[in-house]
């Protein structure tokens, strides 16, 4: 396991290291000690969530408040994605700033993004197997988002407008500015 670090501060790339021979690969994708040591993260994962989505679906940006607020650490199991983390803590010297790389199951790159950050992603294959977890249990009373496209964050999604599939909910998430005094 080798940690890269982000522009973002607390926000960390993984790269594992793969083994692989004519019979396929293995990698160990997480090692909670060897995670410690590197990253000086000691906050247990205690969920693991999957989502399977076909290409234009953005799901995000999301986060949870409070006490409820989770870290997350994501993969891609199959296909690929435009991962984006957004920095939404106020004392931050990065706050309101982003980070977007592709994740993909051939890189078998993972994202370590720390609680109050807001996390979206879009796909880009044809489908896509998505896979996280959290060190906070999910709230549905806590959660919260950001519109995917708040031009105070500038974020470039990789596929234009029109083929962008929505949940309800994610179409009337507010702007940064709107949510930043009730974090």
């Amino acid at each position: 396991m080798r940690i890269e670090e982000t522009p973002l501060k607390d926000c960390y790339i993984i790269h594992d290291t793969v083994f692989e021979d004519s019979r396929g690969y293995f990698f160990e994708s997480f090692n909670q000690q060897k995670f410690t040591a590197l990253t000086g993260i000691a906050n247990p994962f205690v969920q693991d969530n999957q989502s399977r989505s076909v290409r234009g679906v953005l799901r995000g940006l999301h986060f949870q408040r409070g006490e409820h607020a989770q870290a997350k650490l994501v993969r891609v199991l199959q296909g690929s994605v435009l991962d984006v983390a957004v920095d939404i803590r106020k004392d931050s010297p990065t706050f309101g700033k982003h980070f977007a790389m592709e994740l993909s199951d051939t890189s078998k790159t993972q994202l370590y993004i720390p609680r109050g950050f807001a996390h979206g992603f879009i796909v880009l294959s044809d489908t896509a197997v998505f896979f996280y977890k959290c060190d906070n249990v999910y709230n549905k009373q806590s959660e919260s988002g950001i519109i995917y496209n708040d031009p105070a964050l500038g974020i470039d999604w990789k596929l234009d407008e029109a083929s962008l599939l929505l949940s309800e909910k994610d179409k009337v998430n507010p702007l940064l500015k709107d949510i930043t005094e009730t974090l």
